[in-house]
This record gives C-alpha cells, sequence and structure tokens, in this order.
C-alpha cells in the first residue's frame, strides 16, 4: 500500500503530542516506514502548487518512533530523494537566533513567524545502521529544529502561541496572509 497525504495526521489529532519512541533495532518495518513517510510527503507535495514538503516525522503519519526524513534538495522541487535520519538528536544550538516563516503538513495552510537557531549540529543513525553526524545552518537548521521537535511531541505553533500576531494564512494565490488576533483566538488549534 502507498502512502499517501490522507495518511498524515493533522492538529488537533493527539497523536502529535506524544513522545516518539527510540528505534532499537532497524528492522524491515522501520525501513518500510520510511518509504511510506517518503511516499505520504511526495504525494502531499504533488497536491500543492505553492508548497513543497522538505521533510516529515514519523509521528505526522502516526507512528510514534524517533525518525525523521529530510529533503536532499529542498529547493527543487524535482529533486524527491530524501535522506532518512534514525533517532535524530541536537548535539549542539549555535548562531544567531533568527525569525522566519514555518509551515507544516500537520498545521494545513497555517505558517507562523518562528524563532530559531541559525545553526545546529545533529546525530543520527542511517538505514545501514550506521551513526553519523551533520552540521546544519539557516533554513536546513531550521527543517532540522522542526522535524526534531515533532519527535518530542511539539509542534512550530507551540512556539509563538503567546503571539497571536505572529500566525498567517496561505491562500489559493500561494499568498501568506496575517491572521486577524481574534481568529487567532477562536481557533482550537492554533489556541
Amino acid at each position: 500500500m502507498s502512502f499517501t497525504k490522507e495518511n498524515i495526521i493533522a492538529l488537533p489529532n493527539p497523536h502529535l503530542r506524544q513522545k516518539s519512541k527510540r528505534i532499537g533495532l532497524i528492522t524491515n518495518d522501520i525501513i518500510q516506514l520510511s518509504q511510506d513517510m517518503i511516499s505520504a510527503t511526495l504525494n502531499w507535495d504533488h497536491s500543492r502548487e505553492h508548497e513543497v514538503g522538505v521533510a516529515l516525522a514519523a509521528i505526522q503519519i502516526d507512528q510514534a518512533y524517533k525518525m525523521i526524513i529530510v529533503r536532499n534538495n529542498y529547493e527543487d522541487k524535482n529533486d524527491e530523494s530524501f535522506t532518512v535520519f534514525i533517532n535524530p538528536e541536537i548535539t549542539k544550538l549555535e548562531g544567531t537566533m533568527s525569525t522566519d516563516y514555518e509551515g507544516c503538513l500537520s498545521v494545513p495552510d497555517i505558517y507562523g513567524k518562528v524563532k530559531r537557531y541559525s545553526k545546529v549540529r545533529v546525530k543520527a543513525t542511517g538505514l545501514d545502521g550506521k551513526p553519523f553526524r551533520v552540521v546544519a545552518e539557516g533554513f536546513l537548521a531550521r527543517i532540522f529544529q522542526h522535524e526534531i521537535d515533532h519527535t518530542n511531541g511539539l509542534v512550530f505553533i507551540d512556539h509563538i502561541k503567546d503571539d497571536p500576531q505572529a500566525f498567517y494564512r496561505l491562500d489559493e494565490q500561494g499568498k501568506l496572509n496575517k491572521l486577524d488576533y481574534n481568529d487567532v483566538k477562536k481557533d482550537p488549534i492554533l489556541w
């Protein structure tokens, strides 16, 4: 069975607030899970004209495992290759804090201005069972912080809930429109 965008769970689904479990052994089921994650992300990506699916955490397809996938070239929608990170962990946050837009496949059409570190060091294990490390800067550092948050039961809106001025909605033309404070306060997903 091929996973699709319909397999991606969205808020207010409480499973997104679960902490994921470490993966001890890389089995055929874990390898299949990584393929299901890629399939769901690409299916979502193909359905969105103005957005690119850059990454996904296993919990987003309702599997509470510490695993994320990150698109190898998130600036090229035609590049559909991903790297799998098993038990990813940020070992060091560095650089300056900067605020930029973030969106999430599990929070449809909502974006927010989130403050994150500009550089991170990440350790993980690959599907081959070998540990590896990555140093990421800029947007890639933001992706890692966002996805690793998912493995800890956090969603990007948790970082900006106290700032209703930080929320935006993506319209059908691909433009971000600031959400009205009263709309944010009424939305059970955002508040």
